[in-house]
């Protein structure tokens, strides 16, 4: 298990300091969302064997729910994932906190970050049931962040991973925002869990 962690919190470090290294350097969207994507392909690559690399609190939460996580390791998941967030974070200053776009309403940010990590959390089920190897469930995954970091970043900061939020807005002391996105980003997560154990239920041959 502590092997699981250390890389549960090596990769999250990583990816959170890759992708908000981008944003202290000053790159422009389209680089920030590929470093984050590139950040999740190279995580998935190194780790996946090891912890399955969820780097994100969000997709343990909902691999608990159908079964690819056991229920005792949830926790010790999730403080990892976090540890690794903030201590990229302290190292960054906290630069590339998520905040909604001051023409973004609550509801909407909600709505937005909802969907996003469900898109998320839909396309790791439907590729580890489709792959054969772990190779192309890393692109296939880092891709889909990119993607939905370059089309809703502007809007809601693109979080869809509880731990990307937790460590730049723990150091900037944006303490209220974290509820919002822990929120949102975990409903998503879970309804993208409940369709795939019902569908998995349903296409299970009846004894």
């Amino acid at each position: 298990m502590l092997r699981r962690l250390l890389a549960e919190f090596i990769g999250t470090w990583f990816m959170v300091g890759v992708g908000c290294g981008s944003i202290a350097i000053g790159a422009p969207g389209w680089v920030i969302s590929c470093a984050f994507g590139a950040a999740v392909t190279l995580a998935i690559l190194v780790f996946q064997p090891i912890s399955g690399a969820h780097i994100n609190p969000a997709v343990s939460i909902a691999f608990a729910r159908s079964g690819h996580l056991e229920k005792q390791a949830l926790l010790p998941y999730i403080a990892a994932q976090l540890a690794g967030a903030f201590a990229a974070a302290w190292m960054l200053k906290g630069v590339g906190p998520t905040e909604l776009a001051p023409d973004v309403s609550r509801s909407m940010g909600a709505g937005i970050e909802v969907f996003i990590t469900f898109a998320l959390m839909a396309s790791i089920y439907w590729i580890v049931v489709k792959s054969e190897t772990h190779v192309s469930i890393a692109f296939f995954v880092g891709a889909t962040v990119a993607l939905l970091a370059y089309l809703f970043g502007p809007l809601t900061g693109a979080s869809m991973n509880p731990a990307r939020t937790f460590g730049p807005n723990m150091v900037q002391g944006l303490y209220s925002s974290l509820p919002f996105y822990w929120v949102t980003t975990i409903i998503g997560a879970l309804i993208a869990a409940e369709i795939f154990v019902r569908l998995q239920a349903s296409t299970k041959p009846q004894d």
